[in-house]
Parts: structure tokens; C-alpha cells; sequence
């Protein structure tokens, strides 16, 4: 007999109560159900289950046998899936939640071209920054940049690192020198990223040491990256800014990269989805366009 259709006999048959009822749901009769337990307890040399002609019971190895079967069951299910899905069209809704910025600028532009290539992909997109809630917002999958909580209902990877920069205008640089080391931040103005009245370090890696947090001095204080780099451009200060941001600015001349001898800060940016014995095809196809366009933005 084969093992793993014995198995899913053996797990419906603990599932519904009875071997009679696992007869009914599988379309077998009730003595082939109890052939393929004998099979199973013959095979492994030891009982699985306590039969009297009242009830049925588990013994405490078919108890353990009985989780590791259902593991394996879900296994078998999940890479015939994968199977399926290689041939198939990915189709429907797929919903995403992302940071504003990181996501118009980077994100959308892959998702977009995956939906081109996938005419029965429809794209349900949430841009906004406060971390939503995947079970509870219905969303497929979640971009984040920076730190992850640890989270054991959540699956992440790792799809790109921001490089983080300083920079300013070259009028405000003409107006009050360059700085030419960390140290030397704290001289000068800067316009600080702020949330809530709470606002991040900048961070400077050190080697193996943690990095080094530096708070500057600042008059002004916004919550938008995108006005951050307007501001600075306008000659307002320095600014901690992802390059990806900066790039056009940095090419056209408003603004320019400093302290090109310091090692960058990395942020990590992740595609988080929730835990699942089989990812859809269409996270799936997300997860690795992005994966695989997003560290061309980072350059």
C-alpha cells in the first residue's frame, strides 16, 4: 500500500472520531480505512491507535506519529502547489502595504511592471508609514525598511539595503564650509526627519562596535524624506538621507554627498508575509521581481 495515502487515512480517521466517518469523507469502505491503520502499525512495529467496540483512542506514539503525519501531509500539499503554480497564470488581488517614499519611488515601479507581464494580476497598493497589521489590514504582503521586530507569525527577506548619506546644498557648503568628519556635524545646521515629535539618530557604522548615533543641532524638523531633500537643496543644512532619493538631485548639482571617507549606514529594507505552509504564486512572483530589482535602486 502506499505510505502517504495510508497516512492521510490515518490522520482523517483521528480527525473525525471514527473509522466509519473517515470511510465516509474519503469514499472508502470502513474495512479497507482500518486495512490502511494495520498497514501502518505492521510497517512501524508498534500500535497507533486503541479500538474497542465502543470508542477509539490514540496511543501515545500514535499521538506523536499522528502530528508528525500532519506535517507531512501539509508538506506533500504545499510542493504539489508549487507544482501547479509553475504552470499557471498568477491571477486576482494581491495587496501591499509600503512605506510612502520607498514605495513610490521604488516599489511601484517593479510591482507595476510585474502587474504588465501578468494581464490577470490586479494590484490592491497601500502607501503610508505607519506599520499596518497584515492579518488584520487583509494585505498579502508588507514592505519595511529599517529594524524588524521579531515576530514568529511572520516570514521576512531581505530585499535591498539602503545606503544612508549625508548631504547638502553647495551654496550652504560655500556659506558655511564642509564638514570632513562625523565630528564635525554637530557645527553645522541640519534638518532633521521627525515623527511624533521623536526623531532617529543618524548612524554611522563603527566596524564590529555598534554604530556610532549622532543627534544634531536642528531648526527644522519634517516628516516627509521628500521635503527633507527640498529643504536641503534650498540651503537649509545637512541631511541624513537615503541615496536612492537624492540621486536626481545629486546629479543635476542641488545637492551634494559628504564625508566620502565614511562607511555608509546600510538600512535593510524586507518583504514580510505571513506564515503559510504554501506562499501564493502571486506573493511568490512579487517577492522575487523585487528581490531582484530593488538593489539596482540602491546604486
Amino acid at each position: 500500500m502506499d505510505r502517504l495515502t495510508s497516512m492521510a487515512v490515518f490522520v482523517k480517521a483521528v480527525d473525525l472520531g471514527s473509522f466509519a466517518a473517515a470511510a465516509a469523507a474519503l469514499g472508502l469502505s470502513g474495512p479497507m480505512v482500518g486495512k490502511h491503520i494495520r498497514f501502518l502499525e505492521e510497517r512501524l512495529g508498534v500500535g497507533l491507535i486503541n479500538r474497542t467496540t465502543r470508542r477509539q483512542s490514540l496511543t501515545d506514539f500514535g499521538r506523536a506519529y499522528y502530528e508528525r503525519c500532519r506535517l507531512i501531509l501539509a508538506e506533500a500539499e504545499a510542493a504539489d502547489a508549487l507544482a501547479v503554480d509553475h504552470l499557471s497564470e498568477p491571477c486576482g488581488k494581491l495587496r501591499v502595504t509600503m512605506p510612502v517614499h520607498f514605495g513610490r519611488h521604488c516599489v511601484l515601479p517593479v510591482l507595476t511592471e510585474l502587474a504588465k507581464r501578468h494581464p490577470k494580476l490586479d494590484l490592491d497598493l497601500s502607501l503610508g508609514d505607519p506599520i499596518t497589521d497584515l492579518a488584520e489590514g487583509g494585505y498579502d504582503l508588507a514592505i519595511r525598511t529599517g529594524e524588524l521586530k521579531d515576530r514568529s507569525d511572520l516570514i521576512a527577506r531581505r530585499l535591498a539595503r539602503q545606503r544612508m548619506v549625508v548631504c547638502a546644498s553647495p551654496n550652504y557648503l560655500d556659506m558655511h564650509g564642509r564638514p570632513d568628519r562625523i565630528e564635525d556635524i554637530g557645527r553645522h545646521k541640519a534638518i532633521i526627519y521627525a515623527r511624533s515629535a521623536r526623531f532617529r539618530p543618524w548612524l554611522f557604522p563603527c566596524g564590529d562596535a555598534p554604530p556610532l548615533e549622532v543627534r544634531p543641532n536642528s531648526r527644522l524638523r519634517l516628516d516627509d524624506l521628500d521635503a527633507i531633500a527640498d529643504a536641503a537643496a534650498a540651503d537649509m543644512g545637512l541631511a541624513w538621507l537615503p541615496y536612492w532619493l537624492i540621486r536626481d538631485r545629486v546629479q543635476a548639482g542641488t545637492l551634494e554627498v559628504l564625508l566620502p571617507e565614511q562607511p555608509e549606514f546600510l538600512y535593510d529594507c524586507h518583504a514580510l508575509w505571513l506564515q503559510t505552509p504554501h506562499l501564493p504564486l502571486k506573493v511568490r512572483l512579487a517577492v522575487d521581481a523585487l528581490a531582484t530589482a530593488l538593489p539596482g535602486f540602491m546604486t
